[in-house]
């Protein structure tokens, strides 16, 4: 399950499952490019796209029964969804900081939660969170974004700890800059700032951080939990 699925980091993180032969189910507060991404991905046999607003508990249980009534099990969980309402925090409404909050740290709690509460009676499963650098060394302008993604590093840690004698892995990825049309929108100048701190010298690619999560989703790192991945070409290492 992929919350925030219906395009970017989110949709590749679900293609990527689905080329390792999972089925997924796709959560999207967009419930018109949730099926549309779905359906893109191969249909009804291999994918599902469902609308859901991750701050809703009730849409959070309607996602995760479309995977257990759907497919059989909820083996992976990954909380990606996200918004962003930058602003320095001089001009930043209220209004604006309490939302980003809320998609991000509630959205998250929401799904890890819920998501464990179903594998921890499998004794198995796995959970990606989806945090950003933002959240390790804060960002001009996202005082509410960067809090939300260093919040979602410490309930990592703090789940990691409480499911693991269930058999239950809780892991987090701090995406940098990454190939987007959101990121390509940005103004040149922020552009070329951003890409000056990167070792690498370019920026990310929403499938190198698809092949991190489905490394986080597999056997292949059944020995860690409560890890912070970063997918930042060494920026701020």
């Amino acid at each position: 399950m992929v919350t925030g699925g219906a395009r970017g980091i989110g949709f590749e993180i679900a293609r990527s499952f689905v080329d390792a032969g999972a089925k997924v189910v796709l959560g999207d507060l967009n419930g018109d490019a949730v099926k549309i991404a779905a359906d893109t991905l191969g249909g009804a046999a291999v994918a599902t796209g469902v609308r859901c607003d991750v701050t809703d508990s009730g849409d959070m249980d309607e996602l995760i029964g479309t995977a257990v009534e759907g497919f059989g099990s909820l083996d992976v969980m990954v909380n990606n969804a996200g918004i962003t309402r930058d602003a320095t925090m001089r001009t930043m409404t209220e209004e604006d900081f309490d939302l980003v909050i809320s998609v991000h740290l509630k959205g998250t709690w929401n799904g890890t939660r819920k998501a464990a509460a179903i594998m921890r009676e499998a004794k198995r499963g796995a959970i990606v969170n989806i945090s950003s650098l933002s959240g390790k060394v804060g960002m001009v302008g996202q005082t509410n974004y960067s809090a939300a993604k260093a919040g979602i590093v410490g309930m990592t840690k703090a789940a990691a700890k409480e499911v693991a004698h269930h058999g239950v892995r809780v892991n987090a990825i701090q995406p940098g800059l990454i190939r987007s049309a959101m990121t390509e929108a940005m103004p040149q100048k922020a552009w070329d700032q951003k890409m000056a701190e990167i070792p690498m010298q370019r920026a990310g690619e929403v499938s190198e951080v698809a092949s991190v999560a489905l490394f986080l989703a597999s056997d292949m790192s059944s020995y860690m939990t409560g890890t912070v991945l970063e997918v930042t070409g060494g920026r701020f290492m």
